[in-house]
């Protein structure tokens, strides 16, 4: 673990003095685990990112119920609307 010194308006130390209490934490802790956390999601977003590109370069292969692909009449055929 590294220590670090931050400055913050006295409001916001209230704040989060109260609010790392509230959880039976100190403020380091608190802090630590709220910033691994948001680390956590931002990885997890950047990893589903480049899963998905990767998946959308690479073409979508149809599979068609029995083998028949469906005739343009089929596709637009709404039957609400007759």
């Amino acid at each position: 673990m590294k220590n670090i010194t931050i400055t913050l308006p006295e409001d916001v130390v209230r704040w989060l003095q109260i609010k790392a209490a509230a959880d039976e934490r100190s403020v380091s802790k608190w802090l630590a685990e709220l910033l691994e956390s948001m680390q956590r999601q931002e990885d997890e977003y950047e990893i589903a990112m480049k899963r998905f590109l990767t998946r959308a370069r690479e073409p979508r292969k149809i599979e068609w119920i029995d083998g028949h692909k469906p005739t343009r009449e089929e596709l637009y055929d709404r039957p609400g609307l007759r």
